[in-house]
């Protein structure tokens, strides 16, 4: 079968599945149909919102789909009608079994981690959080539990020791785009070789990578400095890692490990001002911790320099 011929529908809804839907339809292949979320009300005028998918499948002129239940049998049949040779689902929702099934070559699902590690729903955010060196992108035919298929191809980037969500997203975005151009080369030319998850488990665990919720993004400041560290670039730049100063939600956007241990008598979440022009907190571990970026609450985020600038009372600790 010919590239042209493959009739794929596409699922999908934010910046991370644009890339690939770009990809595919760039260079030829036959999008059928588009699905993406509902539009959403967004603002205090609560003006729809349209996914960044329905956008790209708006401007070029993509048959789209928006169903509001994905088991309603009139989308199922006109889904059917679509005679897709292959669904792609990257960064949607859970599927119904009559959905994933439908198409003759399978769906697959592109997913931000190296399967099995980090199953879930914010993969990228806790590889930075949990500290990890390497992470990557998988392709796997989907099956009714979440992320638990059969891997078809992965490719691995490297994490670097200060680099933040922003930076790793979109290098995986961009990486992920050429993963799915690969895999569906692979599917049309029948050699793959699917790879059960077990095999890889070999009857260990898999990595969890659940829900980001607003508990998860606080900063405890008796964790040690690395720790904090993580978790301040694993959710920077949204939705930030956050703390309180004085009753207040400032977020943390940047930070840096110190090279020399907090002052002896500093307690955690002690402040200590350097030459009145930079910030740094005492971490659990007893060491500083540089606060590069903040954003108190209702202002712009700013460098440190400016935060201390604009204080009358430097004596800060931020609440555990």
């Amino acid at each position: 079968m010919k590239k042209e011929d493959l009739k794929i529908v596409f699922l999908g809804t934010p910046d991370f599945a644009v890339e690939s839907l770009d990809a595919l339809h760039s260079h030829g292949y036959n999008i059928v149909g588009v699905i993406t979320m509902p539009d959403k009300p967004a603002g205090r005028g609560h003006k729809l919102l349209y996914s960044p998918i329905k956008k790209y499948a708006l401007e070029h002129g993509l048959k789209l789909l928006q169903p509001t239940n994905l088991k309603d049998p009139a989308f199922v049949e006109e889904l059917r009608s679509l005679h897709a040779d292959l669904f792609i689902v990257i960064a949607f929702r859970m599927l119904p079994e009559v959905v994933w099934q439908m198409p003759r070559l399978g769906t697959f699902n592109l997913h931000a981690s190296l399967l099995p590690k980090y199953r879930g729903a914010a993969p990228i955010n806790w590889a930075i959080i949990n500290g990890d060196s390497r992470t990557g992108v998988t392709t796997f035919f989907l099956k009714h539990e979440i992320d638990t298929g059969d891997i078809l191809r992965q490719e691995a980037i490297e994490i670097g020791p200060d680099e933040t969500l922003e930076s790793v997203h979109d290098r995986l975005m961009h990486l992920g785009a050429e993963l799915t151009l690969d895999t569906v080369k692979h599917i049309l030319a029948e050699d793959l070789k699917p790879q059960p998850q077990e095999e890889l488990l070999q009857g260990a665990q898999p990595t969890p990578a659940p829900k980001i919720f607003k508990d998860t993004c606080r900063i405890d400041w008796e964790k040690s400095a690395k720790s904090i560290h993580n978790l301040v670039r694993g959710l920077s730049p949204y939705p930030a890692a956050w703390t309180t100063l004085n009753g207040d939600s400032i977020k943390i956007l940047r930070t840096a490990i110190a090279d020399r241990p907090a002052p002896g008598n500093s307690k955690p979440g002690e402040c200590v001002i350097v030459n009145g022009k930079e910030l740094y907190a005492t971490a659990g571990d007893g060491m500083l911790i540089r606060i590069l970026e903040l954003q108190p609450q209702g202002k712009r985020p700013m460098l440190d320099t400016a935060f201390l600038n604009g204080l009358r009372d430097k004596t800060l600790v931020f609440s555990l």
